[in-house]
């Protein structure tokens, strides 16, 4: 290592650190999983985390009105209830300090390291380690697992003239508590999950609110409401009726699946709610018009809100369906050439889900980054956790893996069960190296796409973030989620290549997959 000189002062290089497990990232599927291997007594795991704190999408987007759109008794580790939700849908602040909590709780952040941006992750075929670089030094691990998550890396929108902008400009995901945004003139780009949340949250406050619409959105109501001191009560002292009531949401939830993948004619009962829910909810017919959504319900993700389409009746309100043609220092001018002054500028546009830059950062065995891999042959993986030519390398929220009807952490716990059991049987059994073999993902997602084609995501009318480049859904489970729990129960060695050291540890040799 060549030592650097700085001002005349010589900086000693760092160390390369060693872990035999190294997890990226730190939001519920991180955590979830360093949790797991402390719990199994396994204390030589690093978790690196770019941000100050855990909880990845909840630690990031705290912008006005941020809520989950899942039952909070749902969305938490089935291992860690939490009998303090204070109400049935929880808001941003109270998520992050429930995650903040369990990582305490459990004694798992002296494994982590903050602030920590990894900024390559490469397989060393000579060593058959990953050699990762970050912003806080080199590391090597004999396995990584990526928990970057599918939700965190904002989606910015290609515009003419947005970098001119010369006004508050910002993404959801990166809200500026700085901006005072009272009695402003302020544009919202997209109705999506953010949008909906945030346009209530500041159309009292604002001067003007411009809502540019794409799509409309499918709305449902939304079932929240305090919870009562003595439902409180009994949830604290009294686990199983927290419990049951865990269960009672997840069933309800799960009904949901039979429409969205298997007969789509039956979310026609989903549809006739929204809009009657639109008809009551919005009294000015050209405006109703406009946020009427013109694909089957589901097709795109639902969302849950009363308070949206009265927010777009205010009269400081209006939703904008003309494309954007361009941004100027303090306008935005629409394709019919319509131009609206500005102030301030709320990008709402989503997250890069089918093509995370962070692709770019892994290499495999054969040199590809997975972003050259995926543009070859589509965002694929087997099961969601493994992907042919990263050996030693596991996903948690990985492709296929998202849901559209319930809690994501469900999904998370299945993960974690099939990772966990594959560092254990790594270990019992002496492994090097394990790589999922290429026939069995082509087959597995072959089988997963047929299941797609029937689906209302595939068959609604509609184009969503769900579909990569190559038109294919890559992105959500089309099944029950307990199949999922089912086919991650254990880790399946024979569906791998693997590799071990002879007992002197000296050459490699294959071992046949069984």
């Amino acid at each position: 290592m060549s030592r650097k000189v700085t001002d005349n002062v010589v900086e000693e290089p760092r160390a390369v650190r060693h872990a035999k497990t190294i997890i990226v990232g730190s939001g519920f599927a991180g955590l979830g999983l360093a949790i797991r291997l402390s719990q199994q007594g396994r204390d030589d795991f690093l978790v690196l985390e770019r941000g100050s704190d855990v909880g990845g999408t909840w630690r990031d987007n705290t912008y006005p009105g941020a809520a989950c759109d899942v039952p909070s008794h749902l969305y938490s580790y089935s291992f860690a209830p939490n009998p303090d939700w204070t109400r049935s849908f929880s808001k941003q602040g109270e998520i992050q300090a429930y995650i903040k909590s369990v990582a305490q709780r459990f004694d798992v952040l002296d494994h982590h390291i903050f602030d920590c941006d990894v900024q390559s992750i490469r397989w060393n075929n000579d060593t058959a380690q990953w050699d990762i670089s970050t912003s806080e030094g080199e590391f090597t691990a004999d396995t990584v697992v990526s928990a970057v998550g599918a939700l965190c890396e904002p989606s910015l929108p290609d515009i003419k003239g947005i970098n001119d902008f010369e006004g508050e400009i910002f993404h959801s995901a990166r809200w500026n508590h700085d901006a005072d945004l009272t009695d402003k003139r302020v544009a919202v780009i997209g109705t999506g999950a953010s949008s909906i949340q945030i346009v209530p949250a500041i159309a009292s406050k604002v001067a003007s609110l411009d809502v540019y619409q794409r799509t409309a959105p499918w709305l449902l109501p939304r079932m929240d409401r305090p919870y009562l001191l003595p439902e409180r009560l009994a949830f604290k002292h009294i686990p199983a009726v927290q419990r049951l009531s865990r269960a009672a949401i997840y069933a309800a939830r799960e009904t949901q699946v039979v429409g969205l993948t298997r007969f789509p004619i039956l979310m026609k009962a989903f549809e006739g709610l929204s809009r009657a829910k639109l008809q009551f909810e919005i009294r000015d017919p050209e405006l109703r018009k406009k946020v009427t959504p013109n694909y089957r319900i589901g097709c795109k993700r639902m969302l849950i809100s009363n308070e949206y389409y009265p927010a777009l009746d205010r009269d400081n309100v209006d939703v904008i369906t003309d494309g954007i043609a361009e941004v100027k220092a303090g306008s935005i001018v629409t394709k019919d050439g319509t131009e609206r002054e500005i102030d301030a500028l709320i990008v709402a546009t989503g997250f890069h889900v089918t093509d995370s830059p962070t692709y770019n950062a892994m290499v495999g065995r054969d040199g590809r980054t997975l972003a050259e891999v995926f543009d070859q042959i589509g965002q694929q993986a087997y099961k969601g956790a493994a992907i042919a030519n990263f050996p030693n390398m596991f996903f948690l929220v990985g492709p296929n893996v998202g849901l559209g009807h319930t809690s994501m952490v469900y999904m998370i716990e299945s993960q974690i069960n099939y990772v966990s059991d594959a560092l254990a049987t790594i270990d019992a059994k002496g492994l090097r190296t394990v790589e999922v073999r290429e026939d069995v993902q082509q087959a597995y997602n072959a089988d997963l796409q047929e299941k797609l084609g029937k689906t209302v995501w595939n068959t609604g009318g509609c184009a969503s973030w769900y579909l990569d480049k190559h038109g294919n859904n890559t992105t959500l489970w089309p099944d029950f989620t307990f199949e999922f729990r089912r086919l991650t129960r254990h880790f399946d060695a024979a569906a791998y290549t693997t590799t071990t050291v002879d007992a002197a540890g000296a050459d490699l040799k294959v071992v046949a997959a069984q």
